[in-house]
């Protein structure tokens, strides 16, 4: 489970700001608010945060200015950016500007938290991590290899990078869109099996011949590696 963050909602509708902001507390996380670009740009350099979400649009100093800035300065937080602008060129734009992440609007709160949990995880231990082990599942990236109770398990290239994102977000629930954003590199329709097809086989090689299954279908959200029932 991921550690209670503490983050910088930089929204200016206020509604909006209000509800992810006890969302995330429910969640267990502490979040501050900022409703404009310098608010935000002074809050950002006071304290310490684990993730700023910030909304592209805002008044005073934009999104884009605002992270361009920090980063200027030195900055190394990860940023989300939240957008109506969903265009592949106005998310290279904001990743170019010195975001981490892009998240279109609208969406899903569930899916901003668990993008926001991957952020902060990025610059703890497991960014440098070498082998993950989920029970008995183990994949070493170095030697692009994968076992479970010591059996080896040949993926293709695909299922490698499938198995080992799981892996590195284990125990949270990871979206189609997730999948096709860090997996595939890039946009299409949500709607495409082409992520069911991969998750299907690489659980059949996973899971299949063990007691215990650890890749889990979460109905209507997506997909989580983890040890023991629930």
């Amino acid at each position: 489970m991921t550690s209670a963050m503490k983050l910088l909602i930089v929204e200016d509708d206020r509604e909006a700001a209000a509800y992810v902001v006890k969302a995330f507390a429910e969640a267990g996380h502490v979040a501050d608010h900022a409703a404009d670009g310098v608010d935000a740009y002074e809050l950002a350099t006071g304290q310490t945060y684990d993730v700023l979400v910030v909304d592209r649009m805002l008044p005073k100093l934009d999104g884009l200015s605002l992270i361009g800035r920090l980063r200027a300065e030195g900055a190394k937080t990860p940023v989300l950016i939240l957008s109506a602008l969903g265009q592949v060129d106005d998310r290279v734009q904001g990743l170019r500007a010195g975001g981490d992440d892009y998240l279109t609007k609208p969406y899903a709160f569930a899916e901003l938290l668990a993008r926001v949990e991957a952020l902060s995880r990025r610059g703890g231990p497991a960014a440098t991590e070498t082998v993950y082990r989920i029970g008995e599942l183990e994949l070493d990236r170095l030697s692009h290899t994968v076992t479970r109770g010591g059996q080896d398990i040949p993926l293709q290239p695909r299922e490698f990078r499938l198995l080992e994102y799981l892996m590195r977000n284990a125990g949270q629930v990871v979206t189609r869109t997730m999948l096709l954003e860090n997996v595939w590199d890039y946009h299409f329709d949500p709607q495409t099996n082409v992520i069911d097809v991969h998750v299907s086989r690489l659980r059949s090689k996973i899971d299949k011949g063990f007691d215990k299954p650890l890749l889990h279908t979460v109905r209507g959200a997506g997909y989580m590696i983890r040890d023991g029932a629930r």
